[in-house]
């Protein structure tokens, strides 16, 4: 039998006396929802559309190959996670220390002047990759201090036991961004290149207003800002590695994702291989969101309850099959089924994870075990995309995408081997029954 955290103890402004029955009947969590997908929505289609431009300019403004364009996306992912991981400690002692809806208000404000300015020199026709490269890492750095925060609000306005449906509800948010944000920007940036950027500007003002006017948010702990920083930084990386079974997903996650993600490669398959441009991209964005998003509206509503372990490991081997089948397939409508399941596969995982950290986090560590958490995520995905425009570069797309998918299949089962704990996990309770 396996010890966990004890839940922290509810304040009064996460257990209202009127009990609600679902997050949306409380104002504040609606607030929290508004913020967290105009967030996400600018996000993502930021990202794609930097994404395409890299490899657009790289192939039309500097005559690269496919391989060596794709490898350039590479080095946009590194770009972007090197303030990722600079920086994810700090941005979880920040949400700890102080008022988490300020932090992620002056974040959010910050990343619309990056918005503003790539909306600038998209439109004077500053077509370089180091302009490109620069705003993709003052990008990164501004998204560092939003998603620890907002992370860590949730459980302070919503009461434990609607936590479950408040991720799935959560989940909902973000996949109806990522399904929106690339497919919109998509076809905005068909039609002028500087509009998505000024889309993006319009939506993080939004999310800046939304979270903060968020009302009954507890304070931070009196004692919050007396340890020092670098206390609380090892204090956080410490609960984590005594977490196995939180340490299990994390790892697992970051690993798979690390080798199989073929989203860094998405522009090349877009431009090269299935011949769709700006548009199909969008559309292949959307379509693994749209998965994730089919079965975070099912959990929302259906929360996993049992054998939570077992899932996982099921779905992240299920995410590393529809990768291969992915990176193999030379049909567009056929692509786009394969990343739907992948997307679905994810979700499951990213269920979990989630839920692990909402459940089995004290609150007065809960912004840096989000922010370890969301370095986990960043690491998987823009170191992700280094590695694989690397394996670009030597294999090609088509072989870099099978190689990643065969080994998060690989992963998941050292996983499943290395970490006991996941496989015979029931649930997520602090304390769970093992099967024999």
């Amino acid at each position: 039998m396996q010890h966990g955290v004890s839940l922290p103890p509810s304040s009064p402004a996460t257990e209202p006396a009127s009990q609600p029955s679902s997050p949306l009947a409380i104002a504040d969590y609606r607030r929290f929802w508004l913020a967290r997908f105009f967030a996400v929505l600018a996000t993502t289609g930021t990202v794609v559309i930097i994404g395409y431009q890299v490899y657009d300019v790289a192939r039309s403004e500097y005559a690269m190959s496919m391989s060596e364009a794709a490898f350039q996306l590479g080095l946009l992912g590194f770009a972007q996670f090197v303030p990722v991981f600079l920086l994810t400690p700090v941005a979880g002692v920040l949400a700890d220390r102080f008022d988490r809806r300020k932090v992620a208000g002056i974040a959010s404000l910050l990343d619309m002047c990056v918005a503003l300015g790539l909306g600038v020199t998209t439109a004077l026709e500053m077509r370089s990759l180091p302009v490109l490269y620069l705003f993709a890492v003052l990008h990164g750095t501004v998204r560092v201090f939003i998603s620890p925060s907002m992370a860590a609000i949730a459980p302070n306005i919503v009461p434990p036991r609607l936590i479950p449906r408040a991720i799935g509800f959560n989940s909902i948010a973000m996949q109806a961004g990522t399904i929106i944000g690339p497919a919109a920007y998509g076809f905005m940036f068909a039609a002028n290149h500087a509009l998505p950027y000024w889309a993006s500007a319009v939506f993080t003002l939004g999310a800046s207003i939304a979270i903060q006017s968020i009302r009954n948010l507890p304070p931070p702990r009196p004692d919050a800002r007396k340890a020092h920083p670098v206390r609380q930084i090892v204090e956080g990386f410490h609960f984590i590695l005594r977490e196995r079974f939180l340490l299990g997903c994390l790892s697992l996650d970051l690993f798979a994702v690390l080798l199989g993600g073929a989203t860094a490669l998405m522009p090349v398959f877009a431009r090269d291989i299935l011949h769709v441009g700006p548009e199909g991209l969008g559309q292949m964005r959307a379509a693994t969101a749209a998965g994730a998003a089919v079965v975070a509206l099912w959990l929302s509503f259906r929360p996993l309850r049992s054998d939570v372990g077992v899932k996982m490991l099921v779905s992240v081997a299920g995410y590393g099959l529809m990768t291969v089948a992915f990176g193999l397939s030379t049909h567009f409508l056929l692509s786009l089924g394969c990343l739907a399941l992948l997307g679905a596969a994810d979700m499951i995982s990213v269920f979990i994870r989630s839920s692990l950290v909402q459940l089995r986090t004290p609150d007065d560590v809960r912004g840096r075990v989000s922010a370890i958490s969301g370095l986990a995520v960043s690491a998987s995905n823009e170191l992700g995309e280094f590695q694989s425009g690397f394996a670009a570069a030597l294999l090609g797309a088509t072989g870099a995408v099978v190689f990643g998918g065969s080994a998060a299949i690989v992963i998941t089962l050292a996983w499943a081997w290395l970490f006991p704990e996941i496989r015979r996990a029931r649930t997520f309770e602090t304390r769970w029954e093992q099967k024999p």
